[in-house]
């Protein structure tokens, strides 16, 4: 079977007018809720919050993401500056016996996996999902495990505000039943360790409340709106116009590149416009529904042709279908064509840089910077810089070290503590290349 990608941006050609114009989706739209959110119930003791009004929102925030060079570039260097060195558990104050039993512990879990994981989990969507599994008997805890936060649901929270479960499943697909999904208990936003304890009995000597021997941990990043899923600090760029300007500038040079004809007009449309259509002609087929963009962009075509031939001199901010009906949601603007130079690269590397700076990261250190002259920071500058962005990942990890601080502290692993080195690159001076740094420790010789 034949899977038809459906894209809604392009460039077309105006043969009437020996111009193009360029349709793109409105970025902001990815954010905004078309409807109250209201907990959805698959059956019964299954329910779930949704993820934006359509439940769709992580998957929209990654196709934006996966869509931009720059952006998606960003977004590893922010997880592997997060990763640093590595998770670590240091063990160097502990007894021989209990860094046997961290070593076999160590190996049976894969923590470089899990640990860059839930990084990019934390810079993607600000929050991950640590499972941590127990022995039969509740007495150790004995796998840790990542659940992707995108097919992560929460069950809506109690008069407490406490969230009993999470649900996690392919929410692209269809949920139609309990089958499809899994249902793991989760343990206390705020207090997981009292919790954990509480349910196991494990202070008490006491036979444990529960047979569970599952249990998820959140961590997140406190945000101001306090929601269920926090909206990344990333979420202006795609509320803002510099998302847009990128990606508009990149289909000019295409444009330019394959015919030459100078994109006259820029057509944003809302996704609702294309979710209107589909669900008013009742087209669900990927294929059709592509034929029915191709079909509803010659119309836009054709009404522009017509407005050029008619002789107006002002446009329409909004599109006038065959009907004679208005089309809010279709947003016609018209684009300065005697650009100076023609090649936009002085457009491109404003518009890269102000991504970067959202993204807080400095485009000298993901090499982003293009254009056909550059300028570059200095060897000792591009350091500091990269130790800046390393230093500034504490935070990050006092959170995602909640989880071990309770694996190590339920298994009686006394001495033991996690830690994140990060790698401090070197001067020349000091005849090496790199050194790590902790805050638990002196620097590394």
């Amino acid at each position: 079977m034949t899977n038809h990608y459906l894209s809604f941006n392009s460039v077309e050609s105006i043969p009437d007018l020996k111009a193009s114009a360029a349709f793109t989706v409105n970025s902001s739209e990815v954010f905004k809720e078309q409807g109250d959110i209201t907990p959805q119930t698959i059956s019964e003791g299954y329910s779930y919050m949704p993820w934006g009004a359509d439940n769709q929102m992580p998957y929209k925030i990654l196709e934006l993401i996966e869509s931009d060079e720059t952006l998606s570039t960003c977004q590893i260097f922010n997880a592997e500056v997060c990763y640093g060195s590595g998770l670590v558990y240091d063990t160097k104050e502990a007894t021989a016996a209990i860094r046997k039993d961290v070593d076999h512990y160590l190996m049976d879990n894969d923590l470089p996996s899990y640990f860059l994981g839930v990084c990019q989990d934390f810079k993607h969507f600000g929050f991950c999902v640590s499972i941590i599994i127990l022995n039969a008997g509740g007495s150790r805890i004995v796998r840790i495990l990542r659940k992707e936060a995108c097919y992560t649901r929460f069950a809506p929270a109690e008069k407490d505000g406490h969230i009993p479960y999470i649900l996690y499943a392919n929410w692209r697909k269809t949920i139609s039943n309990k089958d499809q999904v899994e249902k793991i208990e989760l343990l206390d936003f705020n207090s997981p360790w009292s919790d954990l304890q509480e349910r196991m009995e494990s202070l008490k000597g006491k036979k444990p409340k529960t047979s569970t021997r599952k249990f998820a941990i959140v961590s997140r990043v406190p945000t101001p709106d306090s929601t269920y899923y926090p909206i990344p600090y990333y979420g202006s760029l795609f509320k803002g116009n510099w998302y847009n300007i990128k990606r508009l500038i990149g289909m000019a040079k295409e444009a330019k590149l394959k015919n030459s004809a100078p994109i006259k007009y820029h057509i944003e449309i809302a996704n609702r416009f294309w979710d209107g259509i589909f669900k008013a002609e009742g087209i669900t087929d990927r294929k059709k529904q592509m034929d029915r963009v191709v079909e509803e962009k010659e119309k836009i075509i054709n009404f522009l042709t017509g407005m050029e031939n008619s002789g107006k001199v002002l446009f329409s901010t909004f599109y006038i279908n065959p009907n004679g009906e208005e089309q809010h949601d279709v947003v016609i603007n018209k684009v300065e064509t005697d650009k100076e130079g023609g090649d936009w690269s002085t457009d491109i590397i404003e518009a890269v840089n102000m991504m970067c700076f959202t993204m807080r990261v400095h485009s000298n250190l993901v090499g982003s910077v293009p254009g056909k002259s550059q300028t570059n920071n200095s060897g000792s500058d591009k350091r500091e810089l990269y130790t800046i962005a390393q230093a500034l990942q504490k935070p990050y990890h006092d959170l995602l070290f909640t989880v071990h601080n309770i694996i190590i502290r339920y298994n009686g692993w006394e001495g033991v503590k996690p830690d994140c080195p990060f790698i401090m690159l070197s001067t020349l001076d000091e005849k090496r290349d790199a050194k790590l740094v902790t805050p638990n420790k002196p620097v590394e010789e």
